[in-house]
């Protein structure tokens, strides 16, 4: 089929689509005009359901019409990609095509569409074809007459085809082309999926229909009166409408019959993410009767600051796709609906509409559930920062020097991500994406930022974009990241931009943003990426969005994991690279806080704690709570569950209403135990006084836990021990320690014990081990490099000298050892004195040294390799999820008992997990494990090798032991897959460090 051109044109953006407009659906009079199921008015049409499919690799095979052969049926919405058409393919930036612009692939998949439908035609009315998604443009046919042709996949195209309609049977026919010009502009970090993904219907409206309005509010500075305009427009001349408005009750407050609406309200309800009352307007004409939701809130920033309804909020934020295993970008309601509960439930009050509009339907919800929007227009470029850059050639002679372009590199590398964002033949384009996103939402209250796109550089074209929407919506604020970049030939205009934004700025960006008066709000946009075992920073983001009041929060990346089903029928899930496409980015699409399935993460339960509404501190022997909400006294809200333990058992709890208001403190009315030398714990849990939208009564909001006093390291309960008479027969390689209960050998060349029985039953079933490894987190994909460079993946431990003393309390093995790897420097210096004492109790004494030029160790402690039981191990620390040095937030001190198996995490590309921080012991098969300091340990049903070797799940293999690792410190989380380095307080990186622990058996 000879194709128009209109896909390889940037210039041709549209054709016959009619104007950009507010998103809403007619209703006939007499009907209940609800917004939230417009399935139930007789003017829409939904035209959803099983479609006629001819699916071809290449356009240009697509025949005419007439001849083409439906030999296939696919449901609408989809992705074909879903239903056995192409394959599956992820990229993060580089395109997954030539960077050749405006021309892509000659070889470009194309999918035909048909539905036919009857219509009793009413020549009195016109009708409108919507398509709220398709990838990546589609060219209309109806009744075998072209109509018109769209891109933009995520915003909606509508078609008037009134005059190609008939009474009676009617055909739409639609191809869609994988690739378009618009697809340079479109080149998220996502699964790249085509189709038509949303949903398709058409809307049966006035011969002079209303096209078009816009909901304006001002509001009084004091927030108690507020200036509602309404500007309507028609398809032909103006007409009246018939207003009601309606208050958040339900109560009618005015009424008027105008063209345009302006009404001065007296004492509002205000509307907020944690109380979102909304007014009710309704207008009538004709037969119609359209029904929108307002929102009154004041958006605006002051002296640096962002105000809503004049308090200073921070952004509890997540960056969201639209993204499904089995239905990819095909979101429903239901589907839609998960999502905001479980954000809900998490304490999550805003969304970056990551990076395209969401479906138009979303953002009512948003209006009504209470979340901050930042609505993004549909536009990423990033693999346009990836085009070649010279270099200089180097050589691999170490006299040789180095040449070192890196400002140049930079230039250019910046200069060609500025490629669209000034090339005069793409201005339209941005524009264009920038009013559809504009226009479709500005009628929506939760939408309180817009963005420009992401990560396309910067320049004339979003110059323009930032300007038109300060001129056309001026009561909302203006975002866009990539504003920080400046092409060598252009100087930025940044007047039109309210916000300074960056994505993975650490905290101490924040600090030097701050450290001069600034007059915009800073945002990070993107930040905590959560990808696999992550997010082990976020008190601390938390901790500096509280230090400055012009710091406003931020967005998580992000909120699911993407994977798609394998093409195997085997119910496993792939990520980039299972496809058999290239290029890929393998599982850096896995960085969510939800898998795929909408199942939570540590990471999701860690913001959740993170983000509490209230804070509890002990000050002057008094628990003082600190109301974290912008507008709700916690009275209002939560009630406080309080639970008083002593050495880990509980002993008093009750439940407190506590009347703090928004941003305030208040005394908790307890009386706090008497300090008798006990580790005194107090817990308070948070819960939801009544259910409300999303959330059930009782729900917990979050928890602190304070110990009260300074307390010594609590022990375990242990049997009554009895001496040991002991038998010592020392060779070259050996010491063997016997009694009548227990047995040792101790291996001189390794410098640690290699057999620990007790009864005659062995403990371990392979020699202890120093072990400074873990399977690397996604987080140390950068770190890893400098690991292995340094040898911490392959190395062992060897004995230097050993020496052996018996005395009247026991008996003492002195070894002097290194961790070593093969062509490596020695790695640590150990000095390990071991006593075993008259009972067989065994503590460990390590001196430590580590070269100050090596890298930060993963972790050092010693690994047990154990019975494969499904034994209970019972420990206090902090449980019961995994928990780390920077990542304990959503865990509790206490004691909690696990197995190997229920401890493991099970993340979908195998990594470090299940660890828990801050242990006073552990006791597990007999062995009981006690140390002068909190320690971290691990038990797992997996070897860290075997972790480190698989990248899925699904491919491990359990060892035929159980692996406890006893640590001294395990580095922390950090969020380095894409973000800052770990903090260096939570590396293990002492270059002398001392540890000493007891081994009970």
């Amino acid at each position: 089929m000879n194709f128009a051109n209109f896909y390889q044109d940037p210039t041709a953006l549209r054709l016959n689509t009619t104007p950009h407009h507010a998103y809403f659906i007619p209703f006939k009079q007499g009907q209940n005009a609800n917004q939230f199921a417009r399935e139930t008015s007789e003017f829409f049409h939904l035209l959803n359901g099983e479609w006629d499919f001819a699916y071809y690799t290449n356009a240009n095979q697509c025949p005419e019409l007439a001849e083409i052969t439906f030999n296939h049926k696919i449901p609408v919405p989809s992705n074909w990609q879903n239903h056995g058409f192409d394959h599956h393919h992820y990229t993060n930036i580089n395109y997954p095509f030539p960077f050749d612009p405006p021309y892509v692939p000659q070889n470009n998949p194309c999918g035909v569409y048909r539905r036919q439908f009857q219509l009793e035609k009413n020549a009195n009315k016109r009708y409108l074809l919507n398509f709220e998604g398709v990838d990546s443009c589609l060219y209309l046919y109806v009744n075998r007459q072209f109509v018109g042709f769209g891109q933009i996949s995520h915003s909606t195209n509508e078609f008037d085809v009134t005059d190609y309609l008939q009474s009676g049977e009617n055909e739409i026919i639609v191809q869609v082309l994988k690739w378009c010009v618009g697809s340079y502009l479109e080149d998220q970090d996502k699964f790249r999926m085509s189709g038509i993904f949303r949903d398709v219907y058409l809307l049966e409206r006035e011969q002079n229909y209303l096209q078009d309005f816009f909901i304006q509010t001002e509001l009084s500075d004091d927030l108690t009166q507020a200036k509602l305009t309404v500007s309507p427009k028609f398809l032909n001349e103006n007409q009246p409408n018939h207003y009601q408005l309606f208050d958040p009750k339900g109560n009618l407050i005015a009424e008027q019959q105008s063209e345009n609406l302006a009404l001065n309200l007296e004492n509002i309800t205000l509307w907020n993410a944690e109380n979102p009352q909304l007014y009710r307007l309704e207008m009538r004409y004709g037969e119609e009767v359209i029904s929108q939701h307002i929102g009154l809130r004041k958006i605006e920033v002051k002296d640096g600051v962002l105000l809503f309804n004049g308090e200073a909020i921070k952004f509890k934020g997540v960056n969201r796709h639209d993204s499904d295993p089995k239905t990819g970008y095909a979101i429903s309601y239901e589907q839609a609906l998960t999502d905001l509960r479980l954000m809900k439930e998490h304490n999550i009050n805003a969304i970056r509409t990551a990076h395209y509009p969401n479906a138009p339907w979303f953002s009512e919800l948003c209006d009504l559930y209470g979340f901050y929007l930042i609505g993004e227009s549909d536009i990423e470029a990033h693999g346009a920062s990836m085009q070649y850059v010279a270099q200089p050639e180097q050589s691999i002679f170490l006299n040789v020097p180095k040449i070192n372009e890196n400002e140049r590199i930079l230039r250019d590398t910046v200069d060609n991500f500025c490629y669209f964002a000034r090339h005069p033949d793409y201005k339209n384009a941005i524009l264009d994406r920038t009013f559809a996103n504009v226009e479709r939402d500005k009628n929506r209250t939760s939408a309180v930022i817009w963005s420009l796109g992401n990560e396309s550089g910067y320049g004339e074209n979003f110059e323009a974009a930032a300007a038109w929407i300060k001129q056309r919506d001026p009561s909302r604020l203006v975002h866009y990241e990539s504003s920080i970049y400046q092409h060598s030939a252009h100087k930025n205009d940044l007047s039109n931009l309210d916000f300074y934004s960056l994505m993975y700025g650490s905290t101490e960006d924040i600090d030097t943003y701050f450290s001069q008066p600034q007059s915009k709000p800073f945002i990070l946009c993107e930040y905590s990426h959560a990808m696999g075992n992550s997010n082990g920073d976020l008190e601390d983001y938390f901790q500096k969005f509280q230090q400055y009041q012009g710091a406003c929060g931020g967005f998580i990346w992000e909120w699911c994991d993407h994977a798609p089903y394998l093409p195997d029928g085997l119910g496993r899930l792939g990520y980039g690279g299972d496809f058999g496409e290239t290029p890929h980015d393998g599982n850096f699409c896995m960085d969510g806080l939800v898998s795929p399935l909408r199942q939570p993460h540590s990471n999701l339960l860690e913001l959740k704690n993170v983000n509490r509404p209230v804070r509890a501190t002990l000050k002057n022997g008094k628990v003082e709570l600190t109301n974290m909400l912008d507008f709700t006294d916690l009275a209002d809200i939560l009630d406080v569950h309080y639970q008083f333990s002593e050495n880990g058992k509980p002993v008093q709890q009750g439940v407190l209403s506590v009347k703090c208001p928004p941003k305030q403190t208040a005394l908790l009315d307890l009386e706090l135990p008497e300090n008798n030398g006990s580790l005194w714990l107090l817990d308070l849990t948070y819960v939801q006084k009544s259910a409300q939208a999303l959330t059930m009564e009782n729900h917990p909001l979050g928890f602190d836990q304070i110990q009260l006093f300074e307390s010594t390291m609590l022990k375990p309960q242990m049997a009554e021990q009895t001496e040991q008479h002991w038998t010592v027969t020392e060779t070259d390689c050996k010491i063997l320690l016997r009694s009548d209960r227990l047995q040792y050998e101790f291996d001189k060349q390794k410098g640690i014990f290699s057999q620990l029985s007790a009864n005659g039953k062995a403990i371990i079933e392979q020699p202890l081990d120093f072990n400074i490894w873990r399977a690397p987190t996604d987080n140390d994909r950068l770190i890893r490099e400098h690991w292995q460079n340094a040898g911490y993946h392959d190395c062992y431990t060897r004995a230097y000298q050993v020496s052996l003393k018996q005395q009247a309390d026991g008996i003492d093995i002195h070894a002097k050892c290194g961790i070593v790897a093969t062509s490596k420097s020695r790695i640590l210096s150990l000095e390990v004195h071991y006593h075993i004492d008259l009972f067989g109790n065994i503590k460990v004494k390590i001196f430590g040294e580590k070269a100050a030029h090596l890298p930060y160790l993963p972790r050092f402690g010693v690994r047990f390799t154990l019975p494969k039981t499904d034994d209970e191990l019972e420990y206090f620390g902090y449980g019961e999820l995994e928990s780390y040095v920077d990542k304990h937030w959503a865990s509790k001190l206490g004691i909690y008992h696990t197995t190997a198996n229920a401890n493991f995490v099970d993340y979908f590309k195998p990594q470090e997990n299940g660890s828990h921080w801050g242990c006073h012991y552990l006791q597990y098969q007999g062995l009981t494990i006690t140390a002068n300091q909190p320690f971290s340990f691990n038990l797992s049903p997996y070897s860290q090798e075997e972790l480190t070797r698989k990248l899925h799940h699904y491919e491990l293999q359990e060892s035929p032991h159980n692996l406890l690792c006893v640590d001294y410190m395990m580095s922390g989380i950090g969020t380095n897959s894409c973000g800052p380095n770990l903090k260096e307080e939570y590396r293990m990186n002492e270059e002398r460090f001392e540890w000493e622990f007891m081994i009970n058996l």
